[in-house]
């Protein structure tokens, strides 16, 4: 089998041809971790890490650009998809006091007549990858399982631990140490109890206890992977919560649906949206749709892309995606495989030891199995 670096570099060739540019330059951490699967981040809020890959059009060799502090630590730390491939990885750097790393890319770019990279620099043309991140290679897709799996173990056993005094800041430090044990970042972390997941649908955690019951929702991060999963707890949940539960599921599970149809019909994102649209009405609650994001293809990012009215993307897989509709105080999220040639679903964040439950998509001749409450008494 052919490996994912190989397969992802040989995308870059031909954007590079049709672009008619001689070399591009990644200098984004999702870019990196994309092609070398390894992290460049130090700064979580810079916009670029502390190197980056340059490929260029002619051969297989990789430039590798670093600070001289930061060279040898990612050369050895942080290439593990490169080393698996006959990709010639060629070191270069710079004094980290005379330049920064957009500034050292364009000094190797002189000698070219055209070049790109995946951030503006005077002299390159910029160049969005994140249309070559999809779909994921097959050879990636045992990696990524595995990182579903433990991504969902570790929530999972946060929330078995969870009680109604327990506030939502506590709740989530329980997670990012949970996840972090297991090697994961966690760029989003999201908690919402009884009282704040009715207003808010991105419950970002306070001091609030979760009381009658709460969300748990993560997107994990290791390897250039990214998870994302939601688990409800329940205590002593109002007369209205199992209902709006399952009025959730059957619109996750029509959007799990709809993906796998349009990635054989050559439907696109718009189109996933107009059947989660549809299934929100049919559940009886046709408006739910305004009042937050309902998700999108994952992969290299939290989103590699969110679906809305009029998307144009094309679904293409095998891709990860994780759908996340919500109905006032009640959310549904899975990571979900889809595989048009194989007409396959898999739900990927799911262990068997969280209850579970079969839902008929909204005009579509198709059940999803995803997770329900677990009632902790």
């Amino acid at each position: 089998m052919t490996a994912p670096a190989s397969v992802k570099r040989d995308r870059i060739f031909d954007e590079l041809a049709r672009r008619d540019l001689e070399e591009l330059w990644l200098l984004r951490p999702e870019n990196v971790a994309w092609l070398a699967g390894g992290s460049t981040v130090v700064d979580a809020a810079a916009d670029v890490g502390v190197a980056a890959l340059g490929i260029p059009a002619d051969g297989v060799r990789v430039r590798l650009l670093a600070p001289n502090n930061e060279l040898e630590r990612i050369r050895t730390e942080e290439l593990p998809l490169l080393e698996d491939t006959p990709i010639e990885v060629e070191l270069e750097q710079y004094e980290w006091h005379e330049s920064s790393l957009p500034a050292a890319v364009a000094d190797r770019c002189r000698s070219r007549s055209s070049a790109g990279a995946d951030v503006p620099i005077d002299g390159l043309e910029t160049v969005d990858p994140s249309g070559l991140r999809t779909p994921m290679p097959d050879a990636e897709l045992e990696r990524y399982r595995t990182a579903c799996l433990e991504t969902t173990r570790a929530v999972e056993a946060v929330a078995d631990e969870v009680s109604p005094e327990m506030t939502e800041l506590e709740a989530a430090t329980a997670l990012r140490r949970e996840l972090s044990s297991h090697g994961f970042a966690s760029p989003v972390v999201l908690v919402g109890g009884s009282e704040r997941s009715l207003r808010e649908r991105h419950f970002t955690p306070t001091d609030a206890p979760l009381e009658a019951f709460g969300h748990l929702t993560v997107v994990a991060q290791r390897g250039g992977h990214n998870v994302a999963v939601t688990r409800t707890v329940a205590f002593d949940p109002p007369e209205w919560f199992y209902n709006r539960q399952e009025a959730t599921a059957r619109v996750a599970a029509t959007a799990i649906a709809a993906t796998l149809e349009a990635a054989k019909t050559g439907g696109t994102a718009g189109d996933v949206f107009e059947a989660i649209r549809a299934a929100y009405a049919a559940v009886g609650h046709a408006d739910e749709w305004r009042r937050h994001h309902q998700g999108g293809a994952i992969g290299y990012e939290s989103r590699e892309w969110t679906a809305t009215p009029d998307s144009a993307i094309p679904i293409r897989t095998p891709m990860p995606f994780a759908w996340n509709p919500t109905i006032q105080g009640a959310k549904c999220e899975e990571t979900v495989l889809v595989d048009a040639d194989r007409d396959d679903l898999e739900v990927l964040t799911s262990t068997g030891d969280w209850p579970t439950g079969s839902y008929d998509a909204v005009g579509f001749d198709e059940s999803v199995s995803v997770h329900e409450p677990l009632l902790i008494e």
